[in-house]
């Protein structure tokens, strides 16, 4: 069993909201880059092909540091981990604003992914930990509308700094934030896991740089000017993610503990949660190009036209997690894998409506769906692991997410450039695999009696 502080309800609470503003700020982050890249583009006279490393790199990075989570969590106090999380951020944003040219904004996001990538595992695990299993559902449902909050407001909040401000605005409204989170984590943050002397194996963490090969190079395939060495680079690093994966299983510490996989239940919660973000993310790239090329909106009010879905979907992310508690996996997993076919497949139906209402409906409904699918399958699935084994279960569903989502973007920008009447089709296929989706978890489902 993985040995965990006892907290007060007073000091878990304070405790928590402070993990979940840190998260909040990080997850805008993530995606408030897209805003001013025209901005930066013209700024540093650079293409807009290179302003997306940006985002690029940031992910890369994350995929890295998302697997060395577990190892820092037990050879860190907890407290000083989020430290310095924080502290890396910072100085990433600082060296962002002060740039003097774009390598320099790059190495900032290359810092700031590598925080969040350390974050994002960590801080799920340890709400998980410090919160009683019954309650589970609960918690990580606030997870989810942190996310979900974030995802809607992160377009926002750079767009309306980016209004008033240079782009440095926006850097630097993240410098204060997490500024002041670090200093209120001074005082309200808690080791809650006690600390234990894991080795750190050099091989492993070599092993590691196969996953962002691979990840770089899936982003990379479709718009490549050299794909004979991209395929290269990339079985070079599907060996190295091999590798990494093999030599885990012959470590008495493993970096990245795979006997998680073991558990059936776990397996099964992770493809769910990876299905559902798939469906999540590809709606928030489809539909700004269908407000934008086919209803013909400005980019301000396809943004504006993004929130509702967005924000609907976090307040659910709140209840879907009390309805897992209350009712199970099989009650809430139904609603989820059925409201996001009803989304993709009424986008589908009715494209050639031009008809923004219906459109906004539709998407609430794909995204609300995943408010009811991938935080209670993530939830599910670390219920189904001892708690020793939580921390590890987190990190590799935080990976397997960020592959997830790549691969569910790139055959969603596929088929919009190559086929004839991409957009629609890209509809009709995410309809017909959510169709496949639903099937899947009805049949999964229909004698399952648990609760956990």
């Amino acid at each position: 069993m993985s040995e965990t502080k006892q907290l007060g309800k007073r000091e878990r609470t304070l405790f928590v909201w402070m993990l979940l503003l840190t998260s909040f700020s990080f997850s805008i982050s993530q995606s408030a880059m897209t805003t001013i890249y025209p901005v930066m583009a013209n700024h540093f006279n650079v293409p807009i092909s290179m302003v997306q490393w940006l985002t690029t790199g940031f992910m890369l990075v994350m995929t890295v540091t998302m697997p060395l989570s577990p190892w820092l969590l037990n050879r860190v106090p907890f407290k000083w981990f989020l430290a310095g999380i924080q502290a890396m951020f910072l100085l990433g944003t600082f060296i962002a604003i002060n740039a003097t040219g774009f390598g320099w904004v790059i190495l900032g996001r290359v810092l700031e992914g590598a925080a969040v990538g350390f974050l994002f595992p960590s801080y799920q695990s340890v709400i998980m930990l410090i919160t009683p299993e019954e309650s589970r559902g609960a918690s990580m449902g606030m997870v989810g509308l942190v996310m979900g909050a974030a995802l809607a407001t992160g377009p926002i909040v750079s767009g309306i700094i980016s209004q008033w401000f240079n782009w440095q605005g926006v850097f630097v409204f993240f410098e204060l934030v997490i500024g002041l989170l670090f200093l209120v984590n001074l005082f309200v943050g808690q080791n809650v896991i006690v600390k234990k002397d894991v080795h750190l194996d050099v091989p492993s963490l070599i092993g590691l740089f196969g996953f962002a090969m691979v990840l770089f190079g899936i982003q990379s395939l479709g718009h490549t000017t050299q794909p004979i060495s991209m395929i290269a680079m990339m079985m070079v690093g599907l060996v190295l993610s091999v590798y990494f994966v093999h030599r885990q299983g012959n470590l008495s510490q493993p970096m990245l503990d795979f006997k998680v996989f073991k558990q059936a239940g776990f397996t099964l919660g992770l493809l769910l949660t990876g299905a559902s973000y798939i469906a999540l993310i590809v709606m928030t790239v489809l539909m700004p190009l269908y407000y934008q090329n086919v209803l013909h909106t400005s980019k301000l009010v396809s943004g504006l036209l993004m929130v509702p879905p967005a924000a609907l979907m976090a307040v659910m992310n709140r209840r879907s997690g009390k309805l897992l508690d209350q009712k199970g996996l099989k009650v809430v997993m139904r609603i989820g894998a059925t409201s996001i076919f009803i989304g993709y497949a009424g986008l589908a139906l009715t494209f050639g409506l031009h008809n923004a209402v219906l459109a906004v409906i539709f998407a609430a409904f794909g995204e609300v769906g995943n408010a009811f699918m991938m935080l209670p399958a993530t939830t599910y699935a670390n219920n189904q692991l001892p708690d020793y084994l939580i921390t590890h279960g987190s990190a590799m569903i935080s990976t397997a997410r960020q592959f997830a989502g790549v691969i569910g973007v790139l055959v969603a920008t596929t088929i919009v450039s190559v086929v004839g009447s991409g957009l629609h089709d890209a509809y009709i296929v995410f309809a017909l695999g959510m169709a496949v989706m639903i099937v899947t978890v009805w049949r999964i489902t229909a004698n399952y009696q648990g609760t956990k």
